[in-house]
């Protein structure tokens, strides 16, 4: 059919095999094959010229439109999935990135398989034009203007330690009482800086400052020294929840729980976005908004460190 319609709109029969790059004797075939399937004869031919039939300029303005429709599909899906294939450029923060958005860019991996994610983890902030950005993560509150910011749920900090260290070293009544406990504390990898904890007083925030018993720029080695009832930490909820839900560690000082920064995803534009960058925006959206997993309810950290209280004696 093709065949038959470049042929019509060429008026040549070599023109159109050349348009399709096919030797002519092909495209002769071919047009024989269409009215021996048809029953009918499509084209007057003479050794030096070719006219439709009544037959063939009925079939041709019929054809036509359905073939031109056709091509559009074709190119509708070639290109969606050129869309859904190349580079997925991510940055975020190393804190806490990894557990939050690893299980969606797995899922989405699965999806997309053409994709070729790059995920850049760093506690700097970028410029997003210099990096060639499609998605970002960013703690804290809203990124610069000319950005869409997304909030995915707040991040939540706990005072907490393992029960083990509970029962060794007693138990933190008040934050003038830290200065007499093994506190863990992360230096930043941009500056080498040692991060104070950041902690609620009454309706405000302000930073804690603690004699660090252990200190590391990796959150995974400071959440495995806590674990080991070494230190007392202030860990990031989405990195703690599972382990204070199954009461491998004991939430502390609960009126002290920061929770004024939120975990936001941003992007440029989704007008000029291509469907890759899209469908990941959506997934991370549906995935990550308020989820559970990464946030603990105020009755659940009582609960929490009531029970984790069972059976220890403080100092």
């Amino acid at each position: 059919m093709t065949t038959f319609i470049r042929t019509v709109e060429l008026g040549s029969l070599s023109k159109a095999a050349a348009a399709q790059q096919i030797s002519p004797q092909a495209a002769s075939k071919a047009l024989g094959q269409l009215e021996q399937h048809l029953g009918v004869r499509l084209f007057h031919r003479t050794t030096r010229s070719m006219s439709l039939t009544e037959e063939g300029q009925r079939f041709f303005e019929a054809a036509q439109p359905s073939l031109i429709s056709l091509q559009q599909a074709l190119n509708a899906a070639r290109q969606t999935r050129e869309d859904l294939a190349g580079p997925l450029r991510i940055v975020g923060p190393r804190t806490v990135l990894q557990p939050v958005i690893g299980p969606v860019l797995d899922e989405y991996c699965r999806l997309y398989p053409e994709v070729q994610p790059d995920v850049q983890l760093d506690d700097r902030v970028g410029n997003w034009v210099e990096d060639r950005v499609d998605v970002g993560f960013h703690l804290g509150n809203p990124p610069d203007e000319g950005l869409i910011a997304r909030r995915l749920f707040p991040m939540q900090l706990v005072i907490c330690a393992a029960p083990s260290y509970l029962r060794k070293y007693g138990v933190p009544r008040t934050l003038y009482e830290l200065d007499s406990h093994r506190c863990s504390a992360f230096r930043r990898a941009s500056d080498g800086r040692v991060s104070p904890w950041r902690v609620r007083v009454g309706d405000g925030m302000q930073e804690q400052y603690v004699r660090p018993a252990f200190c590391t720029n990796d959150e995974a080695f400071e959440l495995r020294a806590v674990l080991a009832g070494e230190v007392i930490g202030q860990l990031a909820v989405p990195s703690a929840a599972s382990l204070i839900r199954s009461g491998r560690l004991v939430p502390l000082l609960l009126e002290h729980v920061a929770d004024n920064f939120s975990l936001f995803v941003y992007y440029g534009s989704r007008a000029a976005q291509p469907a890759r960058v899209r469908r990941f925006i959506d997934l991370a959206m549906e995935r990550l908004t308020d989820n559970h997993n990464f946030v603990l309810r105020n009755d659940e950290l009582a609960n929490a460190h009531a029970k984790g209280m069972i059976g220890i004696t403080s100092d």
